[in-house]
């Protein structure tokens, strides 16, 4: 399957459609679970350290793949950056966010099967997930780490699976190109678009109505009520004059 450039082709389109049609269908027929299902309520002490570590961790893992798979290497050449410090700081920065997500991960995971409350409210459909996330991590942290190219040394991926990854949005993925990356690039491709299957029908769909307006919305004024140094209750005070 990993040879075969019809595969490499075709899979990409699948993924898109599966994404595309089941976040309209959630969107139309499940707007009520449209949620991430928070469970704070339950259980906050751990929370307040796994989900900021897991969200800003995979903000800065998706940054990542943004500059790596969408901006070519002619970019980076123009900038007078070479190849190999593109990869010293990819796997500098890329193996900080992966270790930090997969940290953050593996706190919630440990925190929704130890608290019975939160064990409670964990579908079957968010136990996939979470084994399919973990293993887009790891692997993606072997490829980081440890991954080399077929004849050993760095293996510089823009030139194969960015390449492949820009042409998909072009109509022309070029699918023999993956087939000339390491196992381990090709997995990590593969799992990511089994992910990205997934999401749509589970709590992972929360990503796309992120509050991005709470960023710009107006300013709530919170007035306190102190009775003790006026002596008089909200409302009953008398009016100061304005301008």
């Amino acid at each position: 399957m990993f040879d075969s450039v019809l595969f490499w082709d075709i899979s990409p389109y699948v993924t898109l459609s599966v994404l595309i049609v089941g976040t309209w269908w959630r969107y139309r027929y499940d707007k009520f679970g449209w949620t991430s299902r928070s469970s704070q309520i339950y259980e906050s002490r751990l929370l307040r350290v796994a989900s900021p570590m897991f969200h800003f961790g995979i903000l800065a893992v998706f940054a990542g793949h943004v500059m790596g798979l969408f901006i070519p290497p002619r970019v980076t050449q123009a900038l007078k950056m070479s190849d190999h410090l593109y990869h010293l700081q990819a796997v500098i920065a890329g193996s900080a966010a992966g270790l930090a997500t997969l940290a953050g991960i593996a706190l919630l995971i440990y925190r929704r099967f130890t608290r019975p409350a939160v064990s409670l409210a964990t579908t079957r459909n968010d136990k996939v997930m979470y084994v399919v996330l973990v293993l887009a991590i790891v692997v993606g942290l072997y490829c980081d780490l440890i991954g080399t190219g077929p004849h050993g040394g760095e293996f510089h991926y823009r030139y194969t699976v960015g390449m492949w990854f820009r042409r998909i949005w072009l109509f022309q993925p070029h699918g023999e190109v993956m087939i000339n990356a390491p196992l381990d690039y090709q997995l990590h491709a593969l799992i990511g678009m089994v992910l990205f299957t997934l999401l749509p029908f589970t709590r992972l769909v929360h990503m796309f109505s992120a509050p991005i307006a709470y960023l710009f919305r107006p300013y709530i004024v919170y007035r306190s009520r102190d009775e003790a140094t006026t002596g008089e209750l909200v409302g009953t005070a008398p009016r100061r004059r304005g301008w």
